[in-house]
């Protein structure tokens, strides 16, 4: 394969450079998590790092960000990595809802139980890995720690990620600080989503368009592929007008209503209306009704139903799924004819 190279190199060099991007370039960014490789790299050194410690203090790296910036992605992430799956026994993944629990010592002790039967060449090591949407408890972080440290081994490690900067101070090795991407960045990604295998220069009407919804995402990673799924869908100005008419009505309504902006108020922690939209896991069922068969309408069907809005294609492989609901138009009621006497006779 070597020889004959320094021809190849030649023959390669008449030709013109093309300085665009790949026409497939969508595609790459679709099955990748883009604009955290630096972060993922610093989460994955803790993780497989040797921190020579005193008695049984247990590693906590926590992970801090705004709603929605990736935090969850980033863990499913590393934690799919063959490097740390080598490395630890077992992944144990914690919410709010099994910190509150009362068996969460006796949780915390049949995974290390079940974490050193199968432990191998592994030494027992454990991961745990809490995800909550606030500020964590004293009581029920005493508990965790005296569980793991009663339970586990010496190489236990703990991920915490929430939106609250209070969880930083239980770190003992420094704080993983997800922000959104810079204006610029974000704009790139959403555009490479939104045109696909299209030039984005030879139709100046759709870039605007584009440039006007990913303002109004403001850095969503979930927003920008779902909407761009559905803009690379159906390529038409009429149809992205739409679109861009309906995200305007939705924030405006809610600016008028709450005083903010949906993505603004959560990271404030006030009231917010974001709808009805949960995943699913790669193991369930999702519905067969896809959020571009309600736009389009060709959903023939009436009520209350699920759709499918987007499928990540990266860890943890979530579907995103919208709770829908399509009302039938009341039909228009016939006017009622006037009648009227004449000679004592009813007409009508």
């Amino acid at each position: 394969m070597i020889i004959g190279s320094n021809e190849l190199v030649m023959f390669l060099k008449n030709y013109p450079r093309m300085y665009r991007q790949p026409y497939s370039m969508h595609l790459l960014l679709g099955n990748c998590m883009f604009g955290r490789q630096r972060e993922t790299e610093l989460v994955i050194d803790f993780l497989l790092g040797t921190k020579p410690h005193s008695g049984e203090e247990l590693e906590v790296l926590p992970i801090v960000g705004p709603g929605r910036v990736g935090k969850s992605t980033l863990v499913a992430h590393v934690s799919k990595d063959e490097r740390v799956r080598d490395h630890f026994s077992q992944i144990i993944f914690l919410s709010d809802h099994d910190l509150k629990c009362e068996k969460l010592s006796l949780l915390v002790e049949e995974c290390a139980m079940e974490c050193q039967n199968c432990a191998l060449n592994k030494d027992g090591r454990l991961l745990i890995v809490i995800e909550i949407a606030g500020d964590l408890t004293e009581d029920a972080w005493n508990k965790l720690c005296s569980a793991s440290k009663r339970h586990a081994t010496n190489s236990t490690k703990i991920i915490i990620t929430s939106r609250s900067d209070k969880i930083m101070k239980l770190g003992t090795t420094g704080v993983v600080t997800l922000k959104y991407l810079r204006k610029e960045t974000y704009w790139y990604f959403f555009k490479t989503l939104a045109f696909g295998t299209n030039d984005p220069e030879k139709h100046p009407r759709l870039a605007y368009l584009a440039m006007e919804m990913a303002r109004m995402l403001n850095g969503n990673f979930i927003g920008a592929n779902g909407t761009a799924f559905v803009l690379r869908d159906n390529f038409d100005i009429d149809f992205w007008c739409k679109v861009l008419a309906f995200m305007n009505r939705v924030i405006h309504k809610h600016i008028s209503k709450f005083g903010g902006s949906p993505s603004d108020l959560l990271n404030q922690n006030r009231p917010a209306h974001l709808g009805r939209m949960y995943h699913r896991s790669l193991q369930e069922e999702v519905p067969n009704i896809t959020l571009q068969d309600v736009m389009y309408g060709s959903a023939k069907t009436h009520g209350k139903f699920e759709v499918l809005a987007w499928r990540s294609r990266i860890p943890p492989y979530h579907s995103h799924v919208y709770a829908c609901e399509i009302l039938q138009e009341p039909k228009p009621r016939a006017a009622k004819r006037k009648r009227f006497m004449r000679n004592g006779v009813m007409l009508s």
